[in-house]
């Protein structure tokens, strides 16, 4: 008869076992985004730009075909990439409330934004504080195993707390994970971003301005083709940096234990692009490469940028939080969405206040201007570094512009708009009175109005109101300091803050830990080692960090 083990030596295999398998059938997670694009690429039907790499990517990934972002701008956009919320739910809706921009942030607010709320109201510089059940995706990712970077912007309306990513600066790399480790990274690219309209000025152009498509709402000359074509020029330097990503992965024997993601954060820099709630403010490329389906597919469901928290955390096993209001859109690999309208909002951009809600469907675009006596166009400072727009501007007061071309910078807003996107792909002939849609309108009209009941949104309440709410008396809350119970050398950490997550590290050296200290996230008892002392705070979105508790043995 075969010797029994004892009890220890079965826990003990069943420990290797364990470690072995660790960071089994977990894949990597890879997210290569990019800034301000709309789907002007190829694989969408637009060949101006020479892009061999995305074109490669394309070939074996699933390009959607109607992917949307929530608003038009990059941080309100974002708040919902990280969080899988609408901003108007969150209150992240306002375009731009602090300095956080990139990796951990500034964390400083003091000074006038020289924003104004919708009722004239100044601003100050501010960190959204989101509702308590409201976490930054990657920690769910980082409690199961993953290593999680970001590289380098965050811009999402609040200071990341340092329990979202592992690392979180221009330094951060999928590399320097333990081994095997599986890992989400996230690369932003920046070649694309509106600013580079200007900084760019004196690179060549790689586009030739005469072979540029110009949409309907442009006029036709040097300056407005040479701004076009500098946005192309810009797309073609993107494409080298995504080569270069991918090329990463293959060096290191990665690629095929990789899902990548490729998107940008909204729709393209050129005027009447970006910080629309129109098609072309909120429509983005959005391919998806799966290494066990290396093949080329276009499906045309639609997403939202709500979707990709959930979508990430599925194929990484972890079973979708409540937080989340949006929904896996590749279940088992498949394109799988039951959504039929997009929504998309449009409230204060930099320092011009407006409320905007607009409903996307594969056919029809439903607007509700709920301040119609407001300017269509945004007369935005920093947009005004372009030249293409001063251009447009000089002809639209010169008048010079025709009819298409003018619609954009009209005066006052129709209550509510409707187009129809096979005749009107560019959303400028408004049939809201035209009776052979009044059966539809009536039904995006609805729709909107239950989304808007079932996200809660912010919107009607003015932003100072909002502000008042989040930041009682001006001052910014902060989380508590953690609790410690020890016992035998494991330690239980508790913050009172609700809604708060907990960041810890331990060291043999007693020093002041800063955001790059290395930070883990607590999610169950830690054991301390003699001489070892361990350091925790307590923190929140939106709120302050708390005290950094020590606790020494």
């Amino acid at each position: 008869m075969t010797k029994m083990m004892n009890k220890p030596t079965i826990l003990l295999i069943l420990v290797l076992l364990g470690n072995l398998n660790l960071y089994a059938q977990q894949p990597n997670i890879l997210w290569l985004t990019c800034e301000d694009i709309s789907p002007t690429l190829s694989m969408y039907g637009d060949s101006t730009a020479h892009t061999p790499n995305l074109d490669r990517l394309a070939a074996e990934s699933i390009v959607f075909t109607e992917a949307f972002a929530t608003v038009g701008v990059c941080a309100p956009s974002r708040s919902s990439m990280i969080t899988g919320r609408y901003p108007v739910s969150i209150g992240t809706h306002q375009m731009r409330t602090g300095r956080d921009v990139y990796g951990w942030g500034s964390r400083k607010y003091s000074g006038d934004s020289g924003a104004r709320d919708i009722n004239g109201a100044l601003i100050p510089h501010y960190s959204t504080v989101v509702p308590s059940d409201v976490k930054c995706f990657p920690e769910f990712l980082r409690e199961a195993g993953y290593f999680c970077t970001n590289n380098a912007k965050t811009d999402v309306q609040f200071a990341v707390p340092v329990t979202a990513f592992d690392e979180n600066s221009r330094d951060a790399h999928w590399r320097h994970r333990k081994k095997d480790q599986p890992f989400f990274a996230i690369f932003n690219h920046e070649v694309t971003h509106e600013s580079k309209m200007w900084k760019h000025k004196d690179l060549p152009l790689t586009v030739n301005p005469e072979d540029v498509p110009l949409p309907d709402y442009y006029p036709d000359n040097e300056e407005i083709r040479k701004g076009v074509a500098r946005n192309y020029s810009n797309i073609e330097l993107l494409d080298q940096q995504i080569g270069e990503k991918i090329a990463e992965l293959e060096a290191a024997g990665e690629l095929d234990n990789t899902i990548i993601f490729f998107f940008s954060d909204h729709g393209g820099p050129l005027p009447r692009g970006k910080r629309e709630h129109y098609v072309s403010g909120l429509r983005v490329p959005l391919m998806v490469r799966l290494p066990k389906n290396l093949r080329s597919q276009r499906v045309d469901i639609p997403v939202s940028f709500v979707d990709l928290a959930p979508t990430v955390l599925a194929m990484a096993g972890i079973e979708k939080p409540g937080q989340f209001q949006g929904e896996n859109f590749l279940k088992d690999g498949q394109p799988s969405v039951r959504r039929e309208f997009i929504f998309g909002t449009g409230d204060r951009f930099d320092e011009f206040a407006d409320r905007i809600r607009s409903v996307i469907s594969k056919d029809f675009v439903y607007v509700r201007n709920y301040h119609p006596e407001l300017s269509a166009y945004k007369d935005v400072g920093y947009r005004r570094n372009m030249d293409m727009m001063n251009e447009l501007y000089r002809l639209h007061e010169a008048g010079e512009l025709s009819a298409d071309q003018a619609y954009w910078f009209r005066p006052t807003k129709t209550k509510e708009e409707f187009y129809v996107r096979s005749d009107d792909p560019h959303s400028l002939h408004n049939l809201i009175d035209d009776e052979r849609y009044l059966g539809e309108i009536k039904r995006m009209r609805k729709a909107l109005k239950r989304w808007q009941k079932e996200v809660k949104d912010m919107g009607k309440i003015s932003e100072k109101k909002v502000l008042a709410k989040m930041w009682p008396d001006g001052i910014q809350p902060m989380a508590a300091k953690p609790e410690t119970i020890t016992a035998n050398g494991m330690v239980r950490l508790n913050c009172a803050t609700k809604g708060a997550s907990i960041a810890y590290l331990i060291s043999k050296k007693d020093f002041t830990p800063d955001l790059d200290a290395g930070w883990q996230l607590y999610s169950s008892p830690v054991r301390l080692q003699a001489g070892e002392k361990l350091y925790a705070m307590g923190t929140r979105i939106g709120f302050a960090d708390s005290e950094v508790l020590k606790v020494n043995r």
